[in-house]
């Protein structure tokens, strides 16, 4: 499969980031473990989300309503009934490199 990653700075958007033009995504092969890279981003305040899209059809497959597939955020921001906040997962960036270490959850 692959991760699909997404950093964005819009509260609104968050966690789903497709129609934020702004955002910044990367697609990459999934592995034990994966280093994604934004490139250089100016500062502010962001949330990233990650999505293992294990059968690479581009989306977060759900059972119902539950994710059926894995999925981490920034900040390891907890989830309850739905997914976090953009505050929960929100993080400021500032001159210098960043650094995120996000565990992925599977509920499946």
């Amino acid at each position: 499969g692959q991760v699909l990653a997404c950093l964005t700075e819009s509260k609104a958007r968050f966690p789903n980031c497709e129609r934020d033009a702004s955002a910044r995504t990367l697609t990459v092969p999934a592995q034990r473990r994966v280093d994604l890279d934004f490139g250089m981003v100016p500062a502010g305040t962001y949330a990233i989300a990650l999505v293992h899209d294990e059968n690479g059809n581009g989306k977060l497959d759900k059972r119902l309503v539950i994710p059926a597939e894995g999925f981490g955020f920034s900040r390891n921001a907890p989830v309850s009934f739905g997914p976090p906040s953009f505050a929960s997962a929100a993080f400021a960036v500032d001159t210098g490199e960043q650094h995120q270490a996000i565990r992925m959850r599977y509920l499946f």
